[in-house]
Parts: C-alpha cells; sequence; structure tokens
C-alpha cells in the first residue's frame, strides 16, 4: 500500500514537472513578446526600466534580452545605454503590412482583370525559394485554372516565378539555381540553365513572363512584377487558363493587360515601377 502510494506520488510529481516545464516554454515565449511590446512601444529602455515595466527579475529580462539580440529582434544602443527594438522585427511587421495591403489593395484590381479577359488570375510573393499563391479570383468559365490560397510551386516552370527571377542579378540566379535546382514537370519544363537564362532576357525585353504548360499540361499563363517603394520585386499576378483559350496569338494581348495590372498595384501600394518596365496605365 505505501508502496503503491509513493508511486502515484512520483507518477504525480513527474506530471507536475512536465507541465511546469511545457508552461515555461510557453510562459518564455509570453514573456519575450512582452518585452517587445514594450521596446515597440518606445526609443528605448534601460534594462531596469524594463524590467520594472514587464514585471521581471533584471536577470531574466537580460536573458531574454540576450536572445532576441541573436535574433535581431532587440539591440542594445551602447551610446544610449538603452536596449531599443532590432531590425528583425521591423522586418516580420513589415512583411504581415506589406502583403496585407498587397492584397487588399490588389483584389480589385484583379476582379477588374479576371472580368476583362475572362480568365482566373492569381496573385503569388516568393517564399523560401518558392512561389505562395495568396489571392485569386476564379474565371467564370467551366475550365479553368484554379489555385488554392496557400499553394505552393517552384518559380523556374512558373510565369511569376520567371518574372521575378529576371529581375534577379547573375549571381543571385546562380545561387538560386545551385539551391533550388530545376526540376521537370512536364515535356516543355525548362532544366537547362541556359536555356532559362535566355527566357529571362526575353522577359526583361518584353515585361512579362509566360508559362507555356511547363507546370501542367493543357494550362499557360502570362504574368508581370509587382514593387515596393525602392522598385524591388515583392509580388507577381498572372492570367492561368487552359491553353486553348490562352492561346499563343493572344499572349502579347494579355501580357499588356497583366503588365497594366501589376503596375496599377505597384502604384496603389506606394511602389515604384523600374524604369525598364515602365508603361502608361489607362
Amino acid at each position: 500500500m505505501a508502496r503503491t502510494a509513493s508511486r502515484a506520488r512520483d507518477a504525480a510529481g513527474g506530471r507536475q514537472n512536465r507541465s511546469a516545464a511545457q508552461g515555461g516554454q510557453v510562459q518564455s515565449l509570453d514573456r519575450a513578446i512582452s518585452i517587445l511590446e514594450r521596446l515597440a512601444e518606445g526609443d528605448g529602455m534601460t534594462l531596469t526600466d524594463l524590467s520594472q515595466s514587464v514585471g521581471l527579475a533584471p536577470s531574466t529580462t537580460h536573458r531574454l534580452l540576450t536572445t532576441l539580440q541573436q535574433r535581431r529582434f532587440a539591440d542594445f544602443d551602447e551610446e544610449y545605454g538603452v536596449w531599443v527594438i532590432g531590425v528583425g522585427a521591423f522586418k516580420v511587421g513589415n512583411a504581415f503590412l506589406r502583403a496585407r495591403k498587397i492584397v487588399s489593395l490588389g483584389r480589385p484590381v484583379m476582379r477588374r482583370l479576371m472580368e476583362e479577359v475572362g480568365e482566373t488570375v492569381n496573385l503569388a510573393v516568393e517564399d523560401k525559394g518558392e512561389l505562395v499563391y495568396v489571392s485569386q479570383f476564379e474565371s467564370h468559365a467551366p475550365m479553368r485554372a484554379f489555385f488554392r490560397a496557400g499553394r505552393r510551386a517552384p518559380m523556374h516552370s512558373s510565369a511569376i516565378g520567371k518574372a521575378m527571377l529576371a529581375e534577379m542579378s547573375e549571381e543571385d540566379l546562380r545561387d538560386f539555381l545551385h539551391r533550388q535546382g530545376m526540376q521537370r514537370f512536364t515535356d516543355n519544363t525548362i532544366v537547362e540553365p541556359a536555356a532559362l537564362r535566355d527566357q529571362l532576357r526575353q522577359i526583361r525585353q518584353r515585361g512579362w513572363g509566360i508559362d507555356n504548360e511547363e507546370h501542367t499540361v493543357g494550362m499557360r499563363c502570362v504574368a508581370a512584377t509587382i514593387h515596393n517603394e525602392h522598385g524591388e520585386v515583392i509580388a507577381g499576378i498572372s492570367i492561368s487558363g487552359p491553353s486553348v483559350r490562352v492561346t499563343e496569338t493572344r499572349l502579347g494581348e494579355l501580357g499588356a493587360k497583366v503588365v497594366q495590372a501589376a503596375e496599377l498595384v505597384t502604384r496603389q501600394i506606394g511602389g515604384v515601377v523600374p524604369g525598364a518596365l515602365r508603361h502608361e496605365v489607362t
């Protein structure tokens, strides 16, 4: 009986320890976020003021700040002796604002483009060397393209991806191809770096990219890029549809329209259209 009671106490103690450990992990995250929130509210805080503000011991606060500093979410201003918000926090917050701004301001443009050309219109961003589709307006036609929000796709075999790659420097492109590779999906997929470079030169000249049944047989896409306030590519917009409707004879027309749409979204989010791709938007 005594051994049974002892084992029960040991088991209960183990569960409590595991719970405390798990709670400690969540608690540490909560504390770190509290520190970031306080830093974001001002122009800098001393360790003493910050620890008092978040209700933590100075040693605990310093330990969390050091971790945040290593990830560039916090920084120490040695001249004034205060802790400040770091560039890592800015990058995360800016990414959220940028994505939300592009989607909210881009959707009316996408809708008009879909209604004008009669094909599905997509919006995608790059993440870790792949495309991520973040918004779409589907065509009303029975046979149409469909890209679920959140779907990922390779850059080298998609119209948006190639339009983005066309704006990379040669060094960045070489590193990208070495890192990502060039998987074949159809007989039309470009899998040779030299052939891809040739097509990227064409994209830079005309201002829009094409997926000519390179990822999915029977499907063509044309795309153009969206830029931020520095003229840097941050997203892309595309027109996708069955090859029987998106014919080779329509590519020039659709390419011009998708460039106009991309430039309109760029301007609406406060971005700058690079001079080499500048067109008048009516």
